[in-house]
């Protein structure tokens, strides 16, 4: 059940000074159940706009953290959904189920973020959220999940409401795994079934525009992944920005001074779209 008073009447204040690289909004978040499997209770923490008013509708980011499928932290993004929520989305840090925790292959991983996503559409009225403009993101495994929410037609969970889309309206990929290939990353692990679960292999007409960041020294996404993406994305007309860091391993999005870096392209990016101003 969702608590609307609470979703309402967040107590917030914005710690953001006009020089700042980034901003970052001090909030409360709102913590809610989006799924439960068994006895496994998954969670999304939202973070509210400063200022947010029963009513208002706000564009909202939603993030998966990155691990391989095997593990990770939901706090990963939390530097990014604190600046956006200062932009004036709604920002959702997603938890989903992973191996080392609950014994579960990729496969469930891709289930759980179309759920958050649905269960985001189905009470977007309750929670404030834009409908319409919904921005995935995430990096590494994480930022597979975002891509695949669009491109996997195939797995969804027993409980879903499958006439509710769990297809983001924009992408927002750090060094993403997006080539299951038997060239690309996992192919062990997902087998023949890269053919409906890998994102390259599955781009379409009506592809969200997608921002890509990679570091040129990645050992597990070659930059010509990248370029084939970006390159199969505008074939169907979509929009694809990508942006290569030199020199830089998997994962450089997290530390200083590409945290900065790549949160203010991503923020020119969603001004572009008129997602933030």
């Amino acid at each position: 059940m969702i608590n609307l008073r609470k979703v309402f009447f967040l107590t917030m204040m914005l710690a953001c000074c006009s020089n700042a690289v980034f901003c970052q909004a001090v909030i409360s978040p709102l913590e809610i159940t989006y799924k439960q499997v068994d006895t496994v209770q998954l969670g999304l923490k939202i973070f509210y706009p400063p200022g947010h008013k029963k009513g208002e509708h706000h564009p909202t980011m939603v993030f998966f953290f990155g691990g391989g499928w095997n593990g990770g932290s939901v706090s990963q993004f939390e530097p990014h959904a604190l600046h956006f929520a200062a932009k004036k989305m709604i920002t959702v840090l997603v938890d989903y189920r992973v191996k080392t925790k609950h014994n579960t292959s990729p496969f469930e991983c891709v289930k759980d973020a179309k759920s958050a996503i649905r269960y985001l559409r189905q009470h977007a009225e309750a929670l404030g959220i834009d409908a319409n403009r919904i921005v995935a993101s995430g990096g590494s495994a994480g930022g597979h999940l975002a891509a695949a929410c669009f491109t996997n037609e195939s797995l969804n969970e027993s409980t879903d409401n499958l006439a509710i889309s769990a297809k983001p309206n924009a992408l927002v990929l750090f060094n993403p795994v997006i080539d299951n290939g038997k060239d690309g990353y996992g192919f062990e692990r997902i087998g023949e079934a890269y053919v409906t679960f890998s994102p390259i292999h599955n781009v379409k007409k009506g592809f969200p525009p997608t921002i890509f960041f990679l570091g040129t020294n990645d050992k597990l996404i070659p930059v010509s992944t990248a370029q084939n993406f970006k390159q199969k994305i505008e074939g169907v007309g979509s929009r694809c920005d990508l942006f290569l860091f030199d020199n830089q391993p998997h994962g450089f999005f997290n530390k200083e001074p590409f945290l900065s870096e790549t949160i203010a392209k991503t923020d020119s990016f969603l001004i572009s779209l008129t997602y933030v101003k």
